[in-house]
């Protein structure tokens, strides 16, 4: 009864944020150890970039240990190539009780061109807050300011309830 009344309190004082609260940007040059024979760059390698990125805007957000709990709707846009400045931008764009949904979305720039950026990947991080006693624990709720972060939010919600309803058919709790 102590620790449910514990956890009561730290729902009641968590904050709210806005998306802007959670950005983040990282770069990185593509490297030949990364690619295949061809040049192009590892889809896991982009993937595991994507989940650190996820995972600090996530942690912006909740100010705790953050998990990965689910990857969705990853589309690969175009190739990567050796060479190519890499651009990871990641931003909670949902905000359940103990979970967030954070957009990762990645852009290339080949540096040897005089080009513009170029979407390359797009893809959904489901990350799960995680409290000193290893259990998941309340997030600040999100504040969409803008009609572009209401139709971000309202597309996370929809997600979250589809998955919600799936794991229920099937039986997993969480």
């Amino acid at each position: 009864m102590l620790q449910e009344t514990q956890h009561l309190k730290e729902i009641e004082t968590v904050e709210s944020r806005t998306m802007d609260y959670s950005k983040v940007t990282m770069s990185v040059v593509m490297m030949a150890d990364q690619a295949n024979l061809y040049g192009n760059i590892h889809g896991g390698e982009i993937l595991k970039v994507m989940d650190t990125a996820a995972g600090v805007a996530a942690h912006k957000h909740a100010r705790s240990i953050v998990v990965t709990a689910m990857i969705d709707e990853v589309t690969f846009h175009l190739p990567i190539r050796v060479g190519n400045l890499v651009t990871y931008h990641a931003q909670v764009i949902y905000a359940g009780k103990t979970s967030m949904e954070v957009a990762v979305n990645v852009t290339i720039e080949d540096l040897y061109k005089d080009q513009s950026t170029q979407k390359a990947l797009t893809a959904f991080f489901t990350m799960v807050a995680i409290g000193k006693d290893g259990v998941p624990k309340p997030v600040p709720s999100l504040q969409p300011l803008t009609e572009e972060e209401r139709r971000l939010f309202e597309q996370g919600r929809k997600r979250y309830l589809r998955h919600k309803e799936i794991r229920e058919q099937i039986g997993i709790c969480g």
